[in-house]
């Protein structure tokens, strides 16, 4: 079995890219963003952290989460998150891919990947260089051609904020230095 290292940094900034079960196609549908954001608030009741970005695809997610100076255990939150979604996503009806006797017996559901993709964010360049190749994924797998048109993504957020212009993801100079952005979750 693998030695899957991760990086705890109290109080950090984190990118992650979670993927649904065999990359099926469930998510990024107003009952997945419903679900999804009925699990974060559920788990921020339980444990603190920021949302500060996040865009959902058919078959994964792509989010950055702060958390509080005094803890670094995302993967609790992410147990949480996945726990919850699942629960809320089948009771509404989703579907989910066949569940096998090994699953069961570990108490998985046919929903998420066992694990998930996170790169502990260093400085500001890094938190900016993986918001932006966040927010421009949707482009990347053509499925919009414009960032803005994609509406499952919190770059309608940040555009409010005036952190973006409307035309971001538009021209090529906006996706300068975004392949160089390895994501394994990929």
């Amino acid at each position: 079995m693998s030695d899957y290292r991760r990086c705890y940094v109290p109080g950090g900034s984190y990118f992650f890219t979670v993927v649904t079960e065999r990359r099926a196609g469930i998510l990024a549908n107003d009952k997945a963003r419903d679900c999804l954001r009925e699990a974060i608030r559920h788990c921020r009741q339980q444990l603190l952290f920021r949302v500060d970005a996040l865009v959902m695809l058919p078959d994964h997610i792509h989010t950055i989460w702060t958390l509080p100076v005094v803890d670094c255990d995302y993967s609790k939150r992410w147990g949480i998150v996945k726990k919850h979604f699942t629960q809320t996503w089948l009771a509404s009806g989703g579907t989910e891919q066949s569940v096998t006797a090994s699953r069961l017996r570990y108490r998985r559901r046919g929903i998420w990947q066992r694990r998930f993709w996170e790169h502990a964010l260093r400085d500001e360049r890094d938190y900016q260089n993986h918001l932006d190749y966040l927010h421009f994924n949707p482009v990347k797998h053509g499925l919009v051609k414009h960032v803005i048109d994609w509406p499952y993504s919190s770059f309608h957020h940040w555009l409010k904020q005036g952190f973006y212009s409307e035309r971001w993801g538009s021209r090529v100079e906006d996706y300068a230095g975004l392949d160089s952005i390895q994501c394994t979750g990929e």
